[in-house]
């Protein structure tokens, strides 16, 4: 049986999935190569496609421009769709943003005195007061919200970053307007990659339950959840429903060496978990390591409601919960 056997195409997170920072996440290349053909789906708006290929590349996954879809690009096709060419348009983000907003027959402006009627906040390390102050005062004046991601952080090899919905977050604070969102948890960028490439069984790939695994769940899709980036043990046993993963691995490159069946939350034996009265999970583990882990996540989604606290019920399953970082 091959890697991903079923899956005609992998929907694909770059931060904490394939890369950490600059640096390629052990394993990732082997279950790239190993699988069908991938489309990279990054709510990072701050780089081309061309650029996000050209990293790729370096790190020794070959990837073209095609092989990529940006939150930017699902920001700038859902504006486009919606306004009359030539339209005005507040960008707050990189060149890149900006690009596609222009390439896709809109007018990029930087003032809210252009009169822009839609506002587009994409990440971008410059942006700064005067940059959320313009996006503020166009909205004020009537301008559409429209955010290519919500992400609060941004994963990088020194850690968490502030991500593009903290900043967002500013905007909306200061004028009381929420914003549509084009990326993940919306299915914008998985439909763009689907219908681009006539995939009829794609399997999304990433870090985060409530983008990636958020979207895959709103697409219909199936979804591997690995354990490289912002949401861990913890984030799992408490996910609501509409973030659950199909599959959860330790890593991309462990989930293309097994069949990945074996990474379905399923009860395992020496493991038990019950609820108390106060909403917490009662956990008795004789097993760990990541088998240990899928019969916990089994338990803990069994219950009514997600658990508020998780604690062992003996020194020993103390032990195991602390293996799995909890």
């Amino acid at each position: 049986m091959s890697a991903f056997e079923g899956y005609d195409g992998l929907l694909v997170d770059l931060d904490g999935t394939v890369w950490r920072g600059d640096e390629l996440i052990p394993g990732a290349d082997e279950a790239l190569s190993a699988g069908p053909s991938a489309v990279f789906a990054t709510n990072n708006a701050s780089r081309s496609a061309s650029a996000v290929a050209e990293k790729l590349r370096a790190l020794g996954v070959p990837a073209e421009a095609g092989d990529v879809v940006t939150s930017s690009a699902a920001a700038a096709r859902l504006v486009a769709e919606s306004v009359p060419e030539g339209a005005a348009v507040l960008v707050l983000g990189t060149d890149a943003l900006v690009d596609l907003v222009a390439a896709e027959g809109l007018r990029p402006v930087s003032s809210a005195e252009d009169e822009p009627t839609v506002v587009i906040q994409g990440h971008s390390p410059e942006t700064g007061w005067p940059q959320l102050s313009e996006a503020a005062l166009a909205l004020r004046a009537g301008a559409r919200f429209v955010a290519t991601n919500l992400d609060s952080s941004l994963p990088s090899a020194r850690g968490l970053l502030v991500g593009n919905g903290s900043m967002v977050r500013a905007v909306a604070n200061a004028t009381g307007w929420e914003p549509e969102c084009a990326g993940k948890p919306e299915p914008h960028m998985y439909e763009m990659a689907v219908s681009s490439r006539g995939w009829r069984r794609p399997l999304v790939v990433g870090d985060r339950l409530d983008t990636d695994i958020a979207a895959a769940a709103r697409a219909g899709y199936d979804s591997l959840h690995v354990l490289t980036g912002v949401s861990r043990a913890g984030d799992l046993l408490a996910a609501r429903e509409a973030e659950r993963p199909t599959f959860i691995a330790p890593d991309f490159g462990a989930a293309s060496r097994a069949p990945l069946e074996e990474f379905r939350p399923r009860p395992v034996e020496g493991v038990e978990a019950s609820d108390d009265e106060d909403g917490g999970l009662v956990v008795s583990a004789r097993v760990g390591g990541h088998e240990g882990l899928l019969g916990l996540v089994h338990a803990a989604w069994s219950l009514p409601e997600p658990p508020r606290a998780v604690r062992g019920a003996d020194d020993d399953s103390r032990r195991v919960l602390e293996g799995w970082g909890l």
